[in-house]
């Protein structure tokens, strides 16, 4: 049986995607939820949020087999097989694949291997290196017998994403309010609609092929991308720019969610707030931020002898009253009983 995987993705940048991710996998484990964290981004934001420079400066300067998710894959550039994941124990039930960012060379593998896989014979190899990313976080997560794969990645359309979409069972998009990130929507609904098409076609040219009764327990991702909302990142309010500004934005993505993302028809009159699809609004925190990251700790788990006295405790209260609707909304959405 294969472990969930929940993939948090814009083909827009800046839009809170990593810190969203560190806080839902702190909150997944303290609701007594077993989490990998896999950082499949080659600028390894999230293996950074998780260890401080000297832990991660170790792991890439040992390049010891598994220690990262390129160390995992990097075997299959030549004639070995994955590596089997060894993963960072970051708190009970939290666990966490680092990140590389040496996996930037492994685009180029994919995408020589993406028309390889349509072909009449020889399949396997390509279908496994496509594959890989999938085989190693089920890995990941059945040897800590986790309940959730929480994915990051980084803000593009190429071939190392397009192999983590395929390893995803479901999508969340987080977006901020600004033309960019509704741009980004309008582009990445109808770019899930063709990677599940032609990873369709695959994984029937595969089960057709000679050679797949030569490898029966060669399992294979089914590519469901299952979109289960977007996340919009609140905005802060500044002179230059006023909140009628943001409005205008925020206000038109239910519309283009609907549109691109599900393909259907656009309802008029729904409003960001009252959105279904909206999982939520993600507050800034503003100067909660900072003391989180120097101690490494998530915003809502920090305490007065951390500096949260006063309104930032109030502060902190919400965050975690928040958060953990969040994941409750999440989990319920991926069938996840919690």
């Amino acid at each position: 049986m294969s472990i969930p995987v929940l993939t948090f993705f814009n083909n827009k940048g800046g839009v809170g995607k990593t810190s969203l991710i560190y806080h839902l996998a702190w909150m997944f484990a303290s609701l007594g939820k077993r989490v990998v964290v896999a950082d499949l981004d080659p600028q390894a934001n999230i293996t950074a949020a998780f260890l401080d420079e000297d832990q991660i400066e170790s792991i890439w300067q040992n390049s010891d087999s598994g220690s990262t998710i390129f160390q995992c894959v990097k075997p299959l550039a030549g004639v070995g097989d994955i590596a089997d994941p060894v993963l960072q124990t970051i708190a009970a039930d939290l666990y966490l694949l680092p990140g590389d960012v040496a996996l930037s060379s492994f685009e180029e593998i994919l995408s020589a291997e993406w028309p390889k896989s349509m072909a009449d014979n020889n399949l396997y190899r390509p279908m496994r290196i496509l594959t890989a990313f999938w085989q190693v976080m089920q890995k990941a997560a059945h040897k800590v017998q986790a309940d959730i794969i929480l994915v990051d990645i980084g803000p593009n359309l190429g071939a190392i994403n397009r192999s983590v979409l395929l390893a995803t069972d479901f999508v969340a998009i987080p977006l901020g309010a600004d033309l960019f990130s509704l741009q980004g929507l309008s582009n990445l609904g109808p770019t899930l609609r063709s990677w599940k098409g032609l990873w369709k076609k695959r994984l029937e040219n595969w089960a057709d092929s000679p050679e797949s009764a030569g490898f029966p327990d060669f399992r294979v991702p089914e590519g469901r991308m299952n979109p289960i909302g977007y996340l919009c990142q609140q905005y802060g309010v500044r002179l230059d720019r006023p909140v009628k500004a943001y409005d205008k934005w925020v206000q038109r993505i239910p519309a283009v969610y609907r549109e691109a993302v599900l393909n259907e028809s656009a309802v008029s009159g729904v409003t960001q707030e009252e959105d279904p699809h909206c999982l939520a609004t993600i507050k800034h925190y503003r100067s909660l931020i900072p003391m989180a990251h120097e101690i490494r700790k998530p915003i809502f788990n920090l305490v007065s002898a951390d500096g949260a006295i006063g309104s930032h405790a109030n502060a902190v209260a919400d965050a975690k009253r928040e958060f953990k609707q969040l994941a409750l909304k999440i989990a319920g959405k991926m069938g996840i009983i919690v």
